[in-house]
């Protein structure tokens, strides 16, 4: 197939995949089956795509022009191709793992929420493959929209309270400041296209572009920055392969995409380092890493740590795409995919620990590596790619933003970093050690069941392994993901 036609069946895929689980409501299987190939397709096409990628002839699809000269469009580039693999190679594993956990866990409606599964990636895919910033705030909507069905999945009162702060700081942020910036930054450009080097011409008055930042960051509240970081942990309410999406697969890795096209496509890399704003953005991130891991710490609740070890992490990719290095850019890009494979095999252990212990708690756990041996195993190596220590992804790209202050000459930043890994082994390695050498702890649901094997769901373990072996294949092989990453900070 032609990349022009690779490119449409990458957005009509996930289309066809809700209209096929609708349709196969009535048979469970079938329909968590059309998941799980449409996911192997669509990874597929993403593949061929990048494979085919050059800057030369990438294609160009335009879906509507409801302004004369600005167009919703899509195009393909290195960044958007490295989200678009990491987004669409994780989609049919979470789909699989779902398939164990809803039904392991006796959820309701789950027709409802793969069908609102699919659109997501669809939304995903849009904002991924965007050609102009007006493109990319329309997919962004629509992955808010999307998402908040499967955030207050449960119907609960809590499940209705999350979702109501997870739409209003996400839908609040981005008409409030992304949309805002976008308009102004089309007034002054021209145009909203993703061009290498920044959009804005020469002599473009600096202290309007230090403003026109700090709009476009706050505006992209998925990027969880402090403040706006509140909806990430009250939507831990929902299931844990929604916690999965959210934290690995789409909505924060869209808030966190954004905001590094946003720096080096539409301001460029160069004119980022001389903003008085990416400074102070920069500080900002640092705040967010270190608060986020210390209050991460001091959570008892297994989803609730790992929710805001992810606005900690985030705020990495953040800093990486504000201090204006090439490292600090390589780093960042790196990072959106080392993340998310370590932080979807924790959430998936998590998930699993639900499913098979009914347990929430860390203070729960002791001895549960006894019961769950390849579930805790998993997650030792997913913590450390968050940590970042071999043999796992993660070492690269902290390596790389290591790097990235240092080029800067941020002695404070690199202290940040080098501190917070620190703080990622205080709050997650003690989880396994918990676990394998802590005292049996009993816990009412386990009805005294302490001894004996007893894992999750398989295709719960299947979708485990396979994100443990990403995470491993990471170290070993990065150079695939490091040379897209070198692309971009072209």
């Amino acid at each position: 197939m032609s990349p022009d036609t690779l490119l449409m069946w990458m957005l009509l895929l996930p289309l066809f995949c809700a209209v096929g689980i609708v349709l196969a409501r009535r048979n469970a299987n079938l329909r968590d089956g059309v998941s799980v190939v449409f996911g192997i397709a669509l990874f597929t096409v993403v593949a061929l795509l990048a494979n085919k990628f050059s800057w030369d002839s990438a294609p160009v699809w335009v879906l509507a022009e409801p302004i004369p000269g600005l167009a919703l469009k899509l195009s393909p580039e290195p960044l958007g191709l490295l989200f678009a693999l990491i987004a669409s190679f994780l989609w049919p594993i979470t789909a699989t793992y779902a398939v164990g956990y809803m039904r392991g866990h006796g959820e309701t409606n789950q027709t409802r929420f793969f069908a609102c599964f699919a659109l997501s990636i669809f939304a995903t895919l849009g904002i991924a493959m965007a050609a102009n910033m007006l493109t990319l705030f329309v997919f962004y909507e629509l992955l808010t929209l999307a998402t908040f069905p499967l955030v207050t999945h449960a119907g609960t009162a809590e499940a209705k309270r999350s979702g109501r702060i997870y739409l209003g700081i996400l839908m609040g942020t981005s008409v409030a400041f992304l949309l805002l910036a976008t308009i102004w930054t089309y007034h002054v450009t021209g145009t909203l296209d993703f061009t290498r080097g920044g959009i804005f011409p020469a002599g473009t008055d600096k202290a309007m572009m230090s403003v026109l930042l700090l709009l476009f960051v706050f505006g992209t509240g998925k990027a969880a920055l402090m403040p706006f970081h509140r909806w990430l942990p009250a939507a831990m309410v929902a299931p844990t392969p929604v916690s999965a999406l959210l934290h690995a697969v789409a909505v924060v890795k869209a808030g966190v995409f954004t905001l590094m096209k946003v720096a080096v496509y539409i301001f460029g890399i160069d004119t980022v380092a001389e903003l008085n704003s990416a400074q102070f953005l920069s500080y900002l991130a640092a705040f967010t890493i270190l608060a986020a891991s210390i209050i991460a710490m001091s959570k008892d609740n297994l989803k609730a740590r790992l929710a805001y070890s992810t606005v900690s992490q985030l705020a990495y990719i953040t800093l990486g795409a504000m201090i204006g290095t090439t490292a600090g850019v390589v780093g960042g890009s790196m990072h959106i995919a080392m993340h998310a494979f370590g932080k979807i095999t924790l959430f998936f252990c998590a998930g699993a620990i639900l499913v098979a212990s009914h347990r929430t708690k860390v203070s729960d756990l002791s001895g549960l590596g006894r019961r769950m041996p390849f579930t805790m195993a998993a997650f030792t190596i997913g913590a450390l790619s968050i940590i970042g220590l071999p043999p796992t992804g993660g070492t690269w790209s902290k390596w790389m933003l290591v790097q990235g202050t240092l080029d800067a000459s941020q002695w404070v930043l690199l202290s940040v970093l080098l501190i917070s890994s620190l703080l990622n082994i205080a709050y997650l390695l003690v989880i396994p050690m918990r676990g394998f050498f802590g005292n049996v702890k009993d816990c009412e649901h386990d009805h005294g069941a302490t001894t004996g094997i007893n894992e999750a769901p398989l295709p719960c373990l299947f979708a485990i392994g396979m994100t443990s072996v990403g995470c491993i294949l990471l170290f070993f092989y990065p150079d695939g993901l490091h040379a897209l990453a070198q692309e971009v900070a072209k």
